[in-house]
């Protein structure tokens, strides 16, 4: 099952890089990340000023929205690269090291929901990385960050689509069938695109 499920992701992965046209000699080009994405330094630390009230719009609707990528378009942490894989990602527990605390997050959260134009309660939204942490995403860029729909019931939060993708994705990464670059543009450019088209599931 996670062969086919591989074979899928790389063809798809092939594609969407003729598509896009984000060959990684350009991305060096231009500064950025080997994915084409930006770096961000922003402090897990430090609260981070959110868009405008009502200026971003979610694409999609309920557990397969994105976020607007105008807002939201998905930033990364230089601290990982390719390179870095095996002393970070891959590491049993180093996100818990960098994921920025709630007493910064639940303030950024609120800002985010009215930045969305989003009136419901906050336990119905996960603040969630556009890139995951798992993939190298910032860790609290306002560019990266966003409230995810989430399922109601309490026994089922955090386990949304999206998180099967990415758990996915980090699987593959970390054992060499994919590189960082490209699970990255595949959760930043489309990932609800991703997840139908790959058919995760469970995964």
């Amino acid at each position: 099952m996670m062969g086919s499920i591989e074979g899928r992701v790389m063809a798809t992965v092939a594609l969407w890089l003729l598509s896009l046209g984000l060959a990684l000699t350009s991305a060096f080009a231009t500064g950025k990340a080997p994915s084409g994405l930006a770096y961000s330094t922003a402090s897990a630390h430090v609260l981070q000023r959110q868009s405008a009230p009502g200026s971003c719009h979610s694409i999609g609707r309920a557990l397969y929205s994105r976020p607007d990528p105008h807002c939201t378009p998905g930033v990364v942490n230089p601290v990982v690269t390719q390179a870095t894989i095996g002393t970070t990602i891959c590491r049993s527990g180093w996100t818990s090291t960098v994921r920025p605390p709630e007493t910064i997050t639940r303030s950024e959260k609120l800002a985010s929901m009215a930045a969305y134009g989003l009136r419901e309660s906050a336990s119905r939204y996960e603040y969630d990385h556009d890139v995951p942490l798992e993939l190298g995403g910032a860790v609290n860029d306002p560019r990266n960050l966003w409230p995810e729909p989430d399922y109601p019931p309490r026994s089922s939060f955090y386990l949304n689509p999206k998180d099967r993708l990415e758990n996915v994705l980090k699987r593959m990464v970390c054992r060499g069938a994919m590189t960082l670059a490209q699970a990255q543009r595949l959760i930043a450019f489309n990932w609800v695109a991703a997840y139908n088209q790959l058919h995760i599931g469970g995964a």
